[in-house]
């Protein structure tokens, strides 16, 4: 099997996974999706724990690589924050998706031990970057950076979670406006140029 149908299964892996969870994920469906026999995902995924591994971990290498660009694109840590929450937005623009970690966040209990700690690793990947930025700002000192960066990471992804629940994208920004208001989130515009 080619990397060609690996990446194919990944990419059928993750909308499912975003849409379903880990539970949802299937070989038999994944294979009718990527047009191939069920027996020849195995060749690459051993097994659905590793699959689900294997996706988890290339989602936070993704969000990770978006992260690296808002940092390249914007000199400014004001500026960066201002710009977190489109990673999010983006999901639900996306046939209102869920941010996958997020999504297998909630059956965590029910996970494999190496995808729990690839949910892990989407987390901390985000609250590691906040928390530099919100340092970088001044916004907090060190020892407060990494609960407010906590706080916002949860926010975020909390107001995805209510929006995709109404179909409604609106509702996304006119959270992410509330925290701005609020405080927990520093004042500025939207961005969109990562729709």
């Amino acid at each position: 099997m080619s990397s060609s149908s690996k990446e194919a299964i990944l990419a059928a892996a993750r909308q499912t996974a975003q849409a379903h969870g880990y539970s949802g994920l299937s070989f038999r469906d994944l294979a009718d999706q990527v047009g191939i026999k069920a027996a020849s995902i195995y060749h690459h995924f051993p097994s659905k724990a590793e699959l689900g591994a294997a996706v988890a971990r290339r989602y936070w290498e993704d969000t990770a690589a978006d992260l690296d660009a808002i940092s390249s694109e914007f000199a400014d840590p004001l500026r960066r924050l201002q710009e977190y929450p489109s990673i999010f937005r983006r999901s639900l623009e996306s046939g209102n998706r869920l941010c996958l970690c997020s999504f297998m966040s909630a059956e965590y209990d029910d996970l494999p031990a190496e995808v729990q700690k690839e949910v892990q690793a989407f987390a901390d990947v985000n609250v590691v970057w906040l928390s530099r930025n919100l340092v970088a700002t001044g916004l907090v000192g060190r020892k407060e950076s990494e609960a407010r960066a906590r706080s916002i990471f949860a926010a975020v992804a909390g107001a995805q979670l209510m929006a995709r629940s109404r179909s409604d994208i609106s509702l996304f920004d006119a959270l992410i406006d509330g925290y701005r208001a609020a405080g927990l989130l520093p004042r500025g515009k939207q961005g969109s140029r990562r729709a």
